[in-house]
This record gives C-alpha cells, structure tokens and sequence, in this order.
C-alpha cells in the first residue's frame, strides 16, 4: 500500500555545501546551504535565502563551495545554525582555518578536502529565494580523498542532508556504472 502524505519533499541526496565569501572588511564567511547542488558540466546552483552570504555574494560575484564531510559535521552544522550577522568570526570560532583562493575573492576553508573555486554568473531573485549560478574555475582536492588521481568518494564520506527526517547522513557504496549498467537491457 502506497500513503498519500501531502507536499512533503523527499528528494535524496541533498548535498551539504559549505559555502565561504568575505564581507565588506575582508572578514571570511561560511553558511551551510542543502538546498543547492550541480547544473552542468561545470556550474554549481544555490537557492538561499537573505543570509550576510548572500549579501557577500552580491558584492564580490565570487564563492567557494566545499562539500562538507563526515569528519566536520559538527562544523558544517554550526555554519548552518549561527548567523556571521550575530557571530562574525564563526569560522575561527568553529575551530577552522582560511586561505585566500587564488583564483576567486573568496576563502578556502583549509579543513574539508574538497572545494570549488566559483564565480557568479548569475544572481537573481525568485520567490523570496535568491538563485545563484557558479562557475567552477577550480576544484582544489586534498591527496587524502584521492585514488588514481580521481577524486574518491569513499574516502570523502560526504555529507547529505535527509530533508525527510531533518538530519544528515554520508552518501553510501558505489553500486554500479552510469551509462553502462542499463545498457544489458536489451
């Protein structure tokens, strides 16, 4: 039996992107965004809301966008429960460290092994929502979540938010091969 259960969204994985700007003075940011993921080949795409991010967003057209991993849960969820507006140096007193991008206005937070340097192509306001568009200029991966020079998921044991059950979890084992497992049906 099936169970009709209204307007509830139950979309999985959700991936848990941590994302850094600086403010107006040069002081780093991070917010944990769920609602956001990729859009192609090379493009990131956030739904936000308006955060002191946003704002910082806007200013420098540029953001970095870590996924957020099992090791820094902790972290990855106070960036998403205390405003920069209220706490503006969250990311230090998260216990966590920044480095200039090279190649965007934007930290990198040193401590997640998996980031993407991005910058804006597209900032518009739709329903209430600001929707981002990234570019990804450069992904900077630490040798620790790597295997034969590709980035390794197992060993990144990213985060995913359950919006069904308010909670997070790690995305599980690799089951088969895109655009070749369904190719036995004949």
């Amino acid at each position: 039996m099936k169970n009709n259960i209204g307007d509830k969204v139950a979309i999985f994985p959700c991936p848990v992107l941590i994302i850094a700007t600086y403010d107006e003075d040069g002081n780093p940011d991070a917010m944990n965004v769920a609602w956001g993921g990729q859009c192609g080949g090379k493009h990131v795409a956030l739904n936000i809301s308006e955060h002191k991010t946003t704002e910082n967003i806007r200013k420098n057209m540029a953001f970095t966008c870590a996924i957020a991993d099992k090791a820094h849960l902790v972290e990855a969820d106070y960036f998403g429960i205390v405003s920069a507006n209220k706490e503006p140096d969250k990311i230090g007193k998260a216990g966590m460290h920044v480095t200039k991008s090279a190649n965007v206005n934007a930290p990198v937070i040193d401590e997640f092994p998996l980031t993407m340097e991005c910058k804006v192509i597209d900032i518009r306001q739709e329903n209430g929502e600001n929707r981002v568009v990234g570019e990804i200029v450069n992904t900077i991966v630490d040798d620790s979540i790597m295997t034969d020079g590709q980035i390794d998921l197992d060993k990144l044991q990213p985060l995913a938010f359950d919006s069904a059950s308010a909670g997070y979890r790690i995305v599980g084992e690799r089951l088969g091969n895109a655009f070749k497992d369904g190719a036995a049906i004949k």
